[in-house]
């Protein structure tokens, strides 16, 4: 799948459109979800969902009827070998639904073209079995995320 290839996801959903950001203002908006879900709950101020990796990172967004990102995610290469997911989001009034699966799929897909053989991530522990379901093993602990997050890392080998 390449970066702005478009796919439609599910027959039951057929609104819903899995792609990259392409616009100015659809990389705003995918930016701010990730804003609003994973760092305005703790203060956090912009720009602190973004990193020194995005340039270099595959971005995928479910987009609905409107044009608006309902769910997030990011993969990049730490090694040949390995791609780390980080920044996964999906609106609240979404969560549960399925998109979150549907954003990790893809981005397994964009590692595997990039040739890596396993994919990593933190996840913080609330989160762990979300990604259990899809096949991520615990590997250790991770970082606490602004003093109060606990976190684990995971990992799956890739097939």
């Amino acid at each position: 799948m390449s970066e702005r290839e478009k796919q439609r996801i599910g027959s039951s959903e057929p609104q819903i459109e899995l792609r990259s950001p392409v616009q100015p203002h659809e990389w705003e908006q995918y930016f701010d979800l990730r804003w609003r879900v994973l760092r305005a709950p703790w203060d956090q101020p912009r720009g602190s969902e973004r990193d020194d990796h995005e340039a270099a990172s595959s971005h995928l967004a479910l987009w609905d009827q409107g044009g608006r990102p309902v769910a997030v995610g990011r993969i990049h290469l730490n090694s040949p070998v390995e791609a780390q997911v980080r920044y996964m989001a999906v609106e609240p009034q979404f969560a549960r639904g399925g998109l979150g699966g549907r954003i990790l799929v893809g981005l397994e897909a964009r590692a595997r073209e990039l040739g890596a053989k396993r994919v990593v991530l933190n996840s913080r522990e609330l989160a762990c079995r979300f990604y259990q379901q899809h096949g991520y093993a615990v590997c250790g602990p991770a970082e606490t995320m602004f003093g109060q997050i606990p976190h684990a890392r995971m990992m799956k080998e890739l097939s």
